[in-house]
């Protein structure tokens, strides 16, 4: 299981320096956690395949059904007792609060079960209920072996088995509307705002937004939410808007009077024609 409190919070796992994409198959006795950083950084940027899983209902879903709105992904399985569920339930408080500050519709969550053998949609679906993850957008996906393989290349996700099930990256992944990785959120433990900042970006960074008076609006919005830790939430504070824009009237004002004055010296230095 992963361990808190040091590097190893974020990781418990083998060295896979040698093959990567394989490195479920390594010996978990060599343990780098920060070579599993390293490799779990290198998938910033990456393209991510369209891979197939199928959800609580057996039904085939594709991650390009998720394209056009930003991912979260993350990858658990539903034997262990310890840190999938504790990433699980950190998970739904940050996709609670980012839905809240952002808005429900504007992302999807997804969570992969990556032990083939026992992570079936039935158990995927009783894993969810356990861990109170029922939220808008959010669904639980099984898969095979060779799907599991590829995309936990694709993401940078490290995994290898123990006597006691699996050691793991604790990472959660952020897609953006393409399907590329943005940003990898690691540790079993973290703030809303480890989410909800990412999610803000691609939202602020989307040109769409800009299409519309409404677009600009919410782009605005979005510019003045920030995070209370007193509060545990993101809450909306125009100030620093009032304050640009009281800032560019002065600016304007200053301008306009200084430009009078120089049109005015312009005048009565050039002196009266002569007739």
């Amino acid at each position: 299981m992963l361990r808190r409190g040091t590097a190893a919070g974020l990781v418990a796992l083998s060295m896979f320096a040698v093959a990567p994409a394989r490195a479920h198959e390594a010996d978990p006795a060599t343990f780098e956690p920060e070579a599993a950083i390293r490799y779990s950084q290198s998938a910033i940027g990456r393209q991510v395949g369209d891979h197939a899983f199928r959800d609580a209902g057996s039904r085939r879903v594709t991650l390009a059904a998720f394209r056009g709105k930003p991912l979260v992904v993350n990858l658990v399985y539903t034997s262990c007792a310890e840190s999938c569920p504790l990433i699980v339930q950190t998970l739904a408080r940050a996709v609670e609060v980012a839905q809240d500050a952002l808005g429900p519709e504007s992302f999807n969550i997804v969570t992969i079960g990556f032990d083939v053998d026992a992570d079936d949609p039935t158990r995927m679906q009783a894993f969810a209920r356990r861990q109170g993850a029922d939220l808008p957008n959010w669904r639980f996906l099984s898969t095979d072996q060779e799907t599991v393989e590829r995309l936990t290349a694709d993401l940078g996700f490290i995994y290898a088995p123990t006597p006691r099930g699996f050691d793991h990256l604790a990472q959660t992944s952020v897609l953006d509307t393409e399907g590329r990785v943005f940003r990898q959120i690691y540790g079993a433990d973290f703030a809303p705002p480890a989410l909800v900042e990412p999610l803000k970006a691609l939202a602020l960074g989307d040109p769409g937004r800009l299409a519309s008076f409404g677009g600009l609006i919410e782009r605005i919005r979005l510019f003045c939410t920030f995070y209370d830790p007193t509060r545990d939430s993101y809450r909306l504070d125009y100030s620093i808007v009032i304050g640009i824009v009281i800032g560019g009237l002065s600016l304007s004002g200053i301008g306009f009077v200084v430009l009078r004055g120089w049109l005015n010296l312009r005048k009565h230095s050039a002196g009266p024609t002569a007739s």
